[in-house]
């Protein structure tokens, strides 16, 4: 539903005695201009209207009147019980508010004071935070202020748990439905399981982003490489018979290995999943190949299309901009969280690509566990 807005009433008009932002009022000698400043203000708001009401579809009187508080606080000339608080205006407005004062000043052709024009502005930011006074505003504030660290990942968190549910009953489900074989079931439980999947992942992306540093933590321990690379193989297994797209693993021979096991889980999770969802026809490899001395080098191959060579160099850049052609997930996420995975490991993600497939690579050192003998 379109806001309602008072009616419109002409805007202020600046007669031979203005209030002044600083002294209260200056009188204009003949032959003298108006107060700079004033005309900028009540200029710039007309711009400010006739710009908001084009693209929102209202009249520019009616948004005029809108920003008139605004106007009259800049002035000097609210309210007694109003003069030391800005009226709450949208961010929105204050901004295209400011770009518009600015063109303003930088046309006039009158002499300003320098004084006045940085108390205007710093006026001006007062307004532009009075959107932080209102509900939403303390919510959006929250979530973009000095904790939104904390409220990102708590909120991810309480996403990720009912997701998980979700990941674990559909599996249940097409494990003991197999008996009764019904491909149309069959089906919608494994769209089920994907978009789940999806979202789980986007949402352990997002808390990846979050902690930063803290994505590899503790010290290395032992650990399954084959446990590893199955256990990734046993969450895509439904979008792989979705798909129809089958997952070849490639298991070394020394196995037990010290290191950070769930770094290099969610790292070949990411790039597995994004693999699956890139090809459609011929299939995904995921496995290890054991190099000199303790080095295990991982490796996640595709025949999907490629990445498009005018793409690889914005691959790790998190959030693309829309209308990205290639994008490695629906957030943006995905790479750039393995790639900080693989980089706090000491290693570096290669990629390779061709019309044939695409192979993403990196090499970490694990040494052999003792258990392993």
């Amino acid at each position: 539903m379109s806001p309602k807005f008072p009616p419109y009433t002409p805007a202020l008009t600046l007669s031979l005695e203005v209030g002044n932002l600083s002294s209260g009022t200056v009188r204009q000698d003949e032959g003298q201009p108006p107060a700079p400043l004033l005309i900028a203000i009540h200029a710039a708001a007309d711009r400010t209207a006739a710009k908001i009401g084009k693209s929102s579809n209202h009249a520019p009187e009616d948004m005029r009147v809108h920003l008139e508080p605004l106007v009259r606080w800049l002035s000097g000339n609210a309210a007694a019980d109003q003069a030391d608080r800005a009226p709450v205006m949208p961010r929105e407005y204050v901004s295209v508010f400011r770009k518009q004062l600015l063109d303003e000043l930088e046309d006039t052709p009158y002499t300003l004071d320098a004084r006045e024009v940085v108390r205007l502005f710093i006026r001006l930011d007062e307004a532009g935070e009075t959107w932080k006074r209102t509900d939403g505003g303390k919510f959006i504030a929250r979530l973009t202020g000095s904790d939104c660290t904390d409220a990102v990942v708590a909120i991810a968190h309480d996403i990720r748990s009912p997701l998980c549910s979700i990941l674990l009953l559909v599996d249940s489900l097409r494990s003991a439905e197999k008996a009764y074989e019904n491909p149309g079931r069959d089906r919608q439980l494994g769209l089920i399981y994907g978009a789940a999947l999806g979202l789980s992942t986007t949402v352990s992306n997002l808390i990846g982003a979050a902690r930063g540093e803290l994505l590899v933590h503790g010290k290395p321990s032992p650990f399954s490489i084959a446990e590893t690379i199955q256990a990734v193989s046993s969450i895509v297994q439904p979008t792989c018979e979705e798909k129809g797209v089958p997952l070849e693993l490639t298991l070394p021979k020394n196995d037990a290995r010290i290191g950070h096991s769930h770094a290099i889980h969610q790292a070949l999770l990411n790039l597995t999943s994004n693999a699956l969802r890139c090809t459609e026809t011929g299939k995904v490899s995921l496995g290890c190949t054991e190099r000199s001395g303790n080095l295990v080098e991982f490796w996640v191959q595709d025949t999907g299309p490629g990445v498009p060579e005018a793409v690889l160099e914005r691959l790790y850049d998190g959030f693309p901009a829309e209308g990205s052609a290639f994008r490695f997930s629906s957030a943006g996420l995905g790479l750039a969280i393995v790639r900080t995975l693989v980089e706090a490991l000491g290693s570096t993600l290669q990629v390779n690509t061709s019309p044939e497939g695409t192979r993403f690579s990196f090499r970490v050192q694990l040494p052999q566990a003792a258990w392993a003998s």
